[in-house]
Formats: structure tokens, C-alpha cells, sequence
């Protein structure tokens, strides 16, 4: 993906009106130029450049956009092969300005994706697949689930997946996944993963970006293994199932926390949708965002009722405590782990537990304390040790203020006494690692990235969720797009790759933008065309209206019509052009539905 300021320095550097002029007869008129479109055969020039908004137009077939989309429209080429042509021509060095992991990210996705097609091969193979097949059937996960969450099996041969990776000559990008080592003696490389049952762990836009693997059938290995860390997956950022659950969170405005990818996954299959997994044993400010992302605004801890649950619960309380969040505790029966109590007790069971589930601080301070002011002192002091790596993840302020007035009530003490003995062992936060590096000299902050215009986020959405509508834009509003973020998802979406990896492939501001629009627009075909066309009709007038209010500022100071310059009068006769454009618009971008307009909610 090409940087946005990148982009805007090639739109900023190219001369509009010489690139132009080489394939259209410009003529000076005043501050602008114009000529006879060569997007349409007319004989009155009403095609016009204007240099100081770096943009062109024409009033007869409305075609209209900036540098980037001239060549595209002219030349036939793609937005991204348009930029790089421009960029070569202008000197601008794109390739220095990419994050120099770029490649390796690109060629780490690409291998994951063959990686994921591979285990999911062969788990459906009649022979190779039928153990890691009883597997699944035997923890309760249907055929059907399995296949949603995109369920695998690494054979245990050692070179099943490097043979494939080595016909299709991406061993070093393998490598580079942790999908294949090299030999300790001796050239070649051997599978990372084998006998176990894989499990794709995906973002949420639902792309592949590691593997979690269960053994079975093999004595050698853990239990559980995971890819490494890469380019493309950091599990501090990261949770389980996001990609099936994102919706459900939505709407309930909470998600179910778990610690293992079948216990969501089993969650989900009776019915609890809005459960994910870590895929660490640390909660971090990372994935909070991720949740924040999703718009939940509680988190529910759904933990094994036996010793290890209650330490994840403390253990788990530090970064919910510093985060702020709104979280309960619902801990199963002694025995159970969420995948064999949703299998007994089905989704009704599962909500009640759920509904059940206590706050945060009184499950903590009941598990460590449970008689709380009738406690003896050595009781309180155990206690109030096992408190301090707790308080000390959360940051000066109201919350670890609060904290200690709640301590203080629980254990009977007075609250400058909790505070001080708190405080005196208590380390310093550290910053999580889903944090970003601060700026340094040699590695400069990147340049802040503008918003994108909510209107603008709608057509994009809109196009996602049905490709098809870019046939209805007659008036080409994707060249008016001015969100060079969102023309570049446009453009990712639209040459194959769908709507998914245009996510994927999006800046955090972009990714959020669109993600609104498309929560808000409707999902059934005809009121999303009639939603599209209102986001057309409406960017359109705004963009005429604009150029309208440009033309009256220019104009209104002119004297008497005996007087008129030149370019008064024709700027004058473009203001009739654009009104009788206005016209059309209005007309022709008329929805079907009357009665559905576009969420033109603030993203």
C-alpha cells in the first residue's frame, strides 16, 4: 500500500495543466484552461482545468476528478499503477517512503493465506483427516462449525506444507511466518506444525494471520502451540474468534472472554456469539482497543471455577482496572471449562451464567478476602500482597483513588492506611506492548492522518457491501472522493481482492471510518441502492455547490454587465452550466425508494 502523504505529494508536485495538455488542446481562460472534453465528443469546449484547485471538470459529461484520476480515465490504467506512473515521472520515491517491512508483511500474508487453504485441505481429506476429524467430533464442534471457523489439520509428516510452499517458491516467506524452520544439519526446511488439529487465528476483517495447533496422536511437542509473533500478528493485539463475533458484539455492546480458542468456539456454536479468546495469557491496553473498536462497553469473564480461574481473574484485573472497563466475573462449576458446560447446559445455561456474573472488584476482593473486615491481620496482609501487582497496573488518578477506598471498606481498614501500604512496594506502570514506540530522531513520527469525510465513508462502505453499485455511478463520484485513504481502499476492493482485504489493508482512521458506514447503511439490495444514490446525489451537489460559492465570491464584485472581463463572463456561464448540472443530478440520482435516504450520521 502506497503512504497517503505520499500520494498527496505527487497530486501536490505534478503539473495538472501540462500533464493534460498533452493529450487535450488547452486554451487559456482566464485563471483557468479549457478545451473540448476527450471523454465525449462535443464542439463547445466545456471541459475546464483548474490548476489552483488541482482539479478538472467537465459540464457537459460530468467527468471531473484530479491528476491520479486523469490518467486513470485517460490512459485506462488502475489508481495504483496511475500513482507509480505519475510518482516515476515526478522523482517521487515511493518504495523509500513505505515502511520497510512492507514486503515482508505482504509476502507473510500471502503465505499464511496458502497456509490456511493447506490445513483446511487436508482436515477434509477422507484418509488423512479422519483422526483430527474424530478429534473435533469429540469436543462437540460440528461440521459446519468447524468449517466457519476455518478448522485444519497439519499431517504429521515432516515436510507436507514445505513441499507445497517449495513447488510454489515462497520457502523464505514460510520462513518468514514461522510456518516452516531450517534443518539444524543440512539444507532444507521442515514443517513448524504437525499432528494438530489447526485453528486459524484471523482479524478481524477475518484474513489468516497465525495458527494455533492442538496436538493429537503424537507423544512429542506441548500441547498447545502457536505461531511465533510477525510482521502480521501480534498477540498483545489479538483476540480470538473477533472476526465471527464483531456483529454480535455490536449489538449487545459486550463480549465474553475466554482463555481457549475451543471454548469460543464452542460458545458460538450454541449460540453465544459474542465470545472471543485471548491468544496470550496477558489481557492488554491492545486488545481493550480492539474491544473498544467493536463498541463494548462490558466485558464478561468466563472462567474455570477451580484454582487456575480464580488466579486468571487476578491476574486479568490489572489492566481491566486500568482501562477503565466496565467487567464481571461468571465462574463455572467446579470441573467445567466453557466448552463442556455449554455442550450440558446449552445457551440458556450459558446466559444465565452470564446474567449471574458479579462485578469485577467485589468477585476480587471476595476471592482474595472472603471475610473480608472479620479476617484476622495476617489475613489482611496475605491479601493486600496479592493486591499490590494489581494496583500497580493502574495509573494515578480516580480509578486507583477509588480502588483504595474500596480496599479500605473490604478489609476495614482506613484508607490512607490501604493507600500507604499499597503504595509502598507498588512499581511503576509499564507501558503495554500493544502501545506504539514513542518518536525518536531516527525514527520520526509518520504524519498524522486526515479523517476521513463521513459522506465519502458511506459511498465506500456501500460499494463493499454490494460491488455492483459502482455500475449506478454515473457520475463518476469516485473520482470526487478526497480522501486519497479511501480511494485507496476503493480501489484494493475493487481490483479483486474484496471487500475483506480492503479492510485489512486500511490505516486505523480508514478501517474505522468505513466500519461505521457500514454498520449504519441497510443490508438489503434495494434500500442500499436508494442509500447509494442519496450518497451520490449528495456529494455531487456538495461539490457543484462549492465550486458555485467559489464562482459567487469572484464575481460579485464586478461592475456593470458593459464591464464584464472575460474571465468574469466565463465564469459567469459555468455558474448556468453548474446549475443545469445541479438539475440533473437531483434528477437522475433520484432513489427508486422514495422515502430511504443515506445515514448521514457523523462517523
Amino acid at each position: 500500500m502506497i503512504p497517503e502523504h505520499k500520494i498527496q505529494e505527487v497530486l501536490e508536485r505534478v503539473d495538472l495543466v501540462g500533464l493534460i495538455s498533452r493529450h487535450v488542446d488547452l486554451k487559456k481562460a482566464g485563471r483557468e484552461w479549457k478545451a473540448c472534453c476527450p471523454f465525449h465528443q462535443e464542439k463547445t469546449p466545456s471541459f475546464y482545468v483548474v490548476p489552483e484547485k488541482r482539479f478538472y471538470f467537465c459540464h457537459g459529461c460530468r467527468a471531473s476528478g484530479d491528476a491520479v484520476s486523469f490518467v486513470q480515465r485517460y490512459l485506462g490504467k488502475t489508481f495504483l499503477d496511475a500513482v507509480r506512473d505519475l510518482a516515476r515521472e515526478l522523482g517521487v520515491d515511493l518504495e523509500a517512503e513505505q515502511d520497510p517491512s512492507m514486503r515482508e508483511r505482504q509476502q507473510i500474508k500471502e503465505a499464511t493465506d496458502q497456509a490456511a487453504e493447506h490445513f483446511r485441505a487436508m482436515l477434509w481429506q477422507q484418509d488423512e483427516g479422519r483422526s483430527a476429524r474424530a478429534y473435533i467430533a469429540s469436543r462437540g464442534v460440528s461440521e459446519e462449525t468447524a468449517m466457519a471457523f476455518g478448522l485444519g489439520w497439519a499431517p504429521l509428516e515432516w515436510a507436507s506444507l514445505t513441499e507445497r510452499f517449495q513447488k510454489l517458491g515462497m520457502l523464505e516467506w514460510a520462513a518468514k511466518a514461522g510456518l516452516v524452520l531450517k534443518r539444524n544439519s543440512g539444507d532444507g526446511y521442515y514443517d513448524f506444525f504437525r499432528s494438530r488439529v489447526m485453528v486459524p487465528i484471523r482479524a478481524p476483517e477475518g484474513r489468516p494471520i497465525a495458527f494455533g495447533g492442538r496436538l493429537i496422536g503424537a507423544d512429542e511437542g506441548p500441547k498447545y502451540l502457536n505461531s511465533r509473533e510477525s510482521r502480521l500478528y501480534n498477540k498483545s493485539e489479538t483476540l480470538f474468534g473477533m472476526d465471527q463475533s464483531r456483529d454480535e458484539i455490536r449489538k449487545r455492546k459486550a463480549a465474553v472472554l475466554v482463555e481457549g480458542y475451543f471454548d469460543a468456539i464452542g460458545l458460538h456454536q450454541v449460540g453465544v456469539r459474542h465470545a472471543v479468546a485471548l491468544c496470550s495469557t496477558n489481557l492488554t491496553a491492545g486488545h481493550m482497543q480492539v474491544l473498544k473498536r467493536a463498541e463494548a462497553r462490558e466485558l464478561i469473564l468466563l472462567l474455570d471455577g477451580d484454582s487456575a480461574g480464580l488466579a486468571a481473574v487476578e491476574r486479568l484485573s490489572g489492566p481491566l482496572l486500568a482501562a477503565g472497563a466496565t467487567a464481571r466475573v461468571a465462574l463455572l462449576p467446579q470441573g467445567d471449562d466453557p466448552d463442556t458446560f455449554a455442550r450440558r447446559e446449552g445457551q440458556e445455561g450459558v446466559e444465565r451464567l452470564l446474567e449471574g456474573a458479579h462485578p469485577l472488584t467485589s468477585h476480587l476482593f471476595a476471592s482474595l478476602l472472603p471475610e473480608g473486615k472479620a479476617a484476622s491481620f495476617e489475613e489482611k496482609m496475605a491479601a493486600l500482597e496479592r493486591l499490590k501487582p494489581v494496583v500497580g497496573q493502574v495509573p494515578v488518578g480516580l480509578v486507583r483513588a477509588t480502588l483504595f477506598s474500596a480496599v479500605a471498606e473490604h478489609f476495614g481498614w482506613r484508607p490512607a492506611d490501604v493507600e500507604a501500604a499499597l503504595r509502598s512496594k507498588v512499581p511503576l506502570p509499564k507501558p503495554a506492548s500493544g502501545d506504539a514506540p514513542p518518536s525518536s530522531p531516527n525514527r520520526p513520527a509518520p504524519p498524522l492522518e486526515k479523517p476521513p469525510p463521513a459522506l465519502e465513508c458511506f459511498y465506500v462502505g456501500a460499494v463493499l457491501k454490494e460491488p455492483r453499485l459502482m455500475a449506478r455511478d454515473t457520475f463518476r463520484v469516485c473520482d470526487e472522493l478526497s480522501h486519497m485513504g479511501l480511494r485507496m481502499a476503493l480501489a484494493h476492493a475493487t481490483s479483486g481482492h474484496g471487500a475483506n482485504d480492503a479492510l485489512f489493508e486500511s490505516s486505523e482512521a480508514v478501517k474505522r471510518g468505513i466500519e461505521s458506514a457500514l454498520r449504519q447503511l441497510p443490508s438489503e439490495p434495494v434500500p442500499l441502492e436508494a442509500a447509494f444514490l442519496s450518497i451520490c446525489r449528495e456529494i455531487m451537489v456538495r461539490r457543484i455547490d462549492e465550486r458555485l460559492v467559489y464562482i459567487k465570491r469572484a464575481t460579485e464584485q464586478t461592475p456593470g454587465a458593459f464591464d464584464l472581463t472575460e474571465e468574469t463572463r466565463q465564469l459567469l456561464a459555468e455558474r448556468v452550466e453548474l446549475l443545469a448540472l445541479k438539475k440533473r443530478v437531483l434528477e437522475e440520482l433520484k432513489p427508486a425508494s422514495s422515502g430511504t435516504k443515506a445515514p448521514m450520521q457523523p462517523v
